[in-house]
């Protein structure tokens, strides 16, 4: 089947764009605003409220079937792109991709993808508008062989199709306290991930962070039920390395005594440093790793920064720089790299974490499930916004009614 047409709607990502650089140099929060002198490239103030660009693929039997493009929270960052901007991503769509996908065959996600999102004028498109696309195209075979997201997947990488639920990891953003409150009462399987991007978050020597940890694991036993035990999980966005120094064996000190401070539970630390380059980030990151796992800590670094495409991942993976990676889904590009880094991850037993952002939308938050589920990932975030609530019911229904299907024996038509 053929795809007839395309058309584009402007949307909204469900948080905002944040600019790291002018956060990390000392910015101030007022309200929910961030008051200064923005510092990197695009931004025209600190915090900015997210765009997305939705394209829609008319087949041939009428039936539209859409993806969305946007960036993440803190685009221009740590090697990404820079802030995605809607009018750059709608000119080369009409310009470029669609007459690209005017001649495809859209029954074959993957050679669909290869075809589409060849490089022009000698560079890779920008990984947003991969992002997009190919949720499209995945949502386009589904709907052609009636089938759900997740077993074009399987088929399309000789993949079983899955049995097993995907762990759900929620963020709490800045209202850390209630939110905290409502992963436990919904019972969350990893949480909190806590927002730790500035100095004052973290704290004078990060005991301001450590209060956090301890006070996390202390509203658990009051309010989760005795044999509810999530996975701690903590992005503290590089201030380990920003406040005590860049030297690994520090920041595995550090990192042991926060694991020590709540031992029952398995803690992920993501993003402990940022040593300013890939390359720099896998031999620091490794050595780390060597550190903990010499110790048989409990605890897990997680990378984000510096580990953006598939290459990246590969690299990380390979040398053991990190117990688990977060699959930042829009950094990645093609939703078809998702599917490759985690069975690049599972190939090197890394832990795969299909992750994303909270700019992303309800579409790519699903399209995420299937992908994460059919993948067999570690763990997934919930995803779009800072909420609890509204991410967890997008993600978790998206995956319960997922393996409802599955479990009937059916496939089901696509969901516009």
């Amino acid at each position: 089947m053929q795809i007839t047409d395309v058309i584009l709607a402007p949307g909204q990502g469900a948080f905002f764009y944040d600019d790291q650089d002018a956060i990390r140099a000392g910015a101030l929060q007022e309200g929910f605003v961030y008051v200064g002198q923005s510092k990197t490239p695009g931004f025209r103030s600190i915090r900015v409220p997210a765009s997305s660009l939705s394209l829609g693929l008319v087949l041939h039997d009428g039936v539209v079937v859409w993806g969305d493009a946007m960036g993440v929270q803190y685009s221009g960052a740590g090697g990404r792109d820079p802030l995605f901007d809607p009018n750059t991503i709608s000119d080369l769509m009409r310009r470029v991709i669609a007459p690209r996908l005017l001649g495809v065959d859209a029954s074959r996600f993957l050679a669909a993808c290869a075809e589409v999102l060849q490089p022009w004028e000698g560079s890779r498109l920008p990984l947003s508008l991969e992002y997009g696309v190919s949720q499209a195209l995945l949502r386009a075979a589904a709907h052609i062989h009636r089938k759900t997201m997740a077993a074009i997947v399987c088929s399309e990488f000789d993949l079983m199709l899955p049995t097993r639920k995907v762990p759900i990891y929620c963020q709490s953003g800045d209202a850390r306290e209630m939110n905290v409150d409502k992963m436990i009462l919904k019972g969350v399987d990893v949480l909190p991930h806590g927002l730790i991007n500035s100095r004052q978050k973290f704290g004078i020597g990060g005991q301001t962070f450590m209060d956090f940890v301890k006070w996390v694991a202390k509203r658990i036993r009051e309010l989760g039920t005795p044999n509810y035990h999530p996975v701690l999980h903590f992005d503290v966005y590089g201030w380990i390395g920003q406040e005590i120094g860049l030297e690994p064996q520090r920041i595995a000190d550090f990192i042991c005594r926060v694991s020590e401070t709540v031992p029952e539970f398995t803690v992920n630390i993501e993003s402990p440093a940022d040593f300013g380059s890939t390359e720099a980030q896998i031999d620091e990151y490794a050595k780390i790793v060597s550190i903990l796992d010499g110790r048989n800590s409990r605890a897990r670094v997680v990378v984000d920064e510096r580990c953006n495409t598939l290459e990246d991942i590969r690299l990380f993976a390979a040398a053991k720089a990190t117990h688990l990676v977060q699959i930042k889904t829009p950094d990645v590009g093609s939703i078809a790299d998702t599917a490759r880094a985690v069975l690049i991850c599972k190939a090197n037993k890394v832990g795969a974490y299909v992750g994303g952002s909270c700019t992303e939308t309800d579409l790519s938050a699903r399209a995420s499930v299937h992908v994460s589920v059919a993948t067999r990932a570690d763990m997934m975030l919930a995803k779009p916004g800072m909420g609890v609530d509204e991410a967890l019911s997008i993600v978790g229904n998206e995956q319960n009614r997922l393996f409802a299907t599955l479990n009937r024996g059916v496939s089901d038509p696509e969901k516009s």
